[in-house]
């Protein structure tokens, strides 16, 4: 089965099937596991043909946060809340099983002084299609919201962000199943409750294309090597063996060399879709006429399902991902010392992280256009600059513990009305060629990223009475400031046999980048 583009929701007729869940979740709250409620409705056709489009309509998400969640916001001063979902919607036909992502976003509402907190968001939900017959169904799995409090006078909380992650409760049994949809051989077109027939993308290797279908994750294997078929080893066979145990007439596997010493990147609870990468490399400061070496950084994320949508110059294959920094438990850079001339003559050392607020999202877009195809991705992570230390020509500031830039890093953003607020945009280019290496950057293979940030003024800076939120400013915030970030190949940590080449024995990312300026 795979994703095919969204379509608008008028598509799904009249006789649709309509989908009203409320459900018990437990949420890890900062005060502990809480119970809440989320209520998920939407509409789906009765009934879909072999290689239909099957489109969720009407989609909302509405979670019940108890009194304990909105006592958490009270105490961080918070007078309003805004709200990004991230359901996780299992998808199955027969033994085929994959999962989708419904995410969605709310307007700021105001926190309430005391009891429940409910939460309406709305947004683009993928649509499916497949290519066998059989009834398809839809389940509610776990639940992820991430909280952006705001202050009475517009300014962030500390921190700046909630990221509150929720699993069905243990009483919700099978009212978790949202839909079965059947699909026949053949649905007869203008019966009521029939959508329209679209086209759909080419299945697996479809005839005279030349497209085939991308690999999730789970599917990634290592190059073919003598002796095996596809990437996949031979299997037992008797004889005589080496001893080393290698059968008699075959060479003994290779052993790997030991990866260079990289900051831990150990996913605790890996999927099949979940990959991890690191990322290097430099960026710029406009008015200190110089540039920092932003350290090796750990990157974690959930691989969506992939998407053929078909566009008027090729098929374009779409990989989404979602995630974050790691480094200790946080989402954050490791902290990096950058060192200047401020004001053009002033030595000053700096400690600093950038410290990310929000989801880490990736989209990969790949034109099939044989017989070299073009990719194009973003990738999108709202950051805020924090400053841990700093010694001004050899003598210490106290900026104190809550030093950072008052809003994220700011990006130009192409599509704003999809990626709202302040973020940074990183793009990658690149070109790849059936049967040889890939150019550039794509999301699996890794590449150079490029971008530019606006750094925001700073607040919170000082101790004692000492207000150093001018001087921070004066010397640092300000646009044009250029980053160029370089990521390994991805790891696919979560399939039973990850690629060697790829994956250390323990699931880290294996290949380590190189900055470039």
């Amino acid at each position: 089965m795979a994703l095919a583009p969204l379509l608008p929701a008028a598509a799904v007729a009249a006789g649709s099937l309509k989908v009203d869940a409320a459900l018990p979740y437990v949420c890890a709250l900062p005060s502990g596991q809480q119970p809440a409620t989320v209520r998920i409705t939407a509409a789906f056709p009765e009934r879909a043909a072999v290689g239909e489009e099957i489109r969720p309509a009407d989609v909302t998400t509405t979670v019940e946060l108890p009194p304990a969640a909105v006592a958490d916001l009270v105490a961080l001063k918070a007078a309003t809340v805004r709200a990004e979902s991230r359901l996780t919607v299992g998808v199955a036909q027969g033994e085929q099983r994959a999962e989708a992502v419904w995410s969605g976003t709310a307007q700021p509402v105001a926190v309430p002084a005391e009891g429940p907190l409910v939460l309406t968001t709305t947004g683009d939900v993928p649509s499916l299609t497949t290519d066998v017959t059989g009834e398809l169904t839809l389940t509610a799995g776990k639940f992820a919201v991430d909280l952006a409090p705001g202050t009475a006078d517009g300014t962030a909380t500390d921190p700046p962000s909630l990221s509150l992650s929720c699993a069905p409760g243990e009483d919700a049994g099978d009212r978790t199943r949202l839909a079965a949809v059947p699909v026949g051989a053949e649905v007869p077109t203008g019966e009521p409750g029939t959508p329209p027939s679209t086209p759909s993308a080419p299945p697996p290797s479809a005839p005279g294309t030349g497209l085939p279908r991308p690999p999730l994750p789970a599917d990634r294997t290592a190059p073919a090597t003598p002796g095996t078929a596809s990437g996949t080893p031979q299997g037992p066979r008797a004889g005589k063996q080496a001893d080393d145990g290698t059968p008699e007439g075959e060479e003994p596997p290779a052993t790997q060399e030991p990866r260079p010493d990289a900051p831990p990147c150990i996913t605790e609870k890996p999927t099949p879709s979940s990959l991890s990468a690191y990322i290097v490399g430099y960026s710029n400061v406009r008015k200190l006429n110089g540039a920092n070496l932003i350290p090796l950084s750990c990157i974690q994320v959930e691989q969506g399902l992939i998407e053929f949508v078909e566009k008027p110059d090729a098929f374009h294959i779409i990989t989404p991902a979602e995630g974050g920094l790691s480094y200790q438990g946080r989402r954050q850079t490791p902290p990096f010392e950058a060192t200047f001339l401020t004001f053009g003559f002033v030595p000053t050392t700096a400690t600093v992280v950038l410290e990310q607020v929000g989801p880490l999202t990736m989209r990969g877009d790949m034109a099939l256009t044989f017989p070299v195809n073009t990719a194009l991705a973003h990738v999108r992570v709202p950051v805020v600059l924090r400053v841990l230390d700093a010694e001004v020509n050899g003598t210490r500031l106290d900026v104190g513990p809550s030093c950072r830039t008052k809003t994220p890093l700011k990006s130009h953003e192409p599509e704003p009305e999809k990626y709202p607020g302040d973020h940074l945009v990183l793009v990658g280019r690149g070109e790849y060629e059936y049967g040889k290496d890939s150019k550039g950057y794509l999301v699996l293979d890794g590449g150079p990223l490029t971008g530019e940030a606006f750094i925001p003024a700073f607040t919170g800076c000082g101790a004692g009475g000492e207000d150093l939120d001018p001087l921070l400013t004066a010397a640092i915030s300000g646009p044009g400031n250029h980053i160029k970030q370089i990521q390994s190949p991805v790891c696919s940590v979560g399939v039973p046999e990850p690629p060697a080449e790829l994956c250390t024995e323990d699931g880290q990312p294996r290949q380590i980048p190189k900055p470039e300026r």
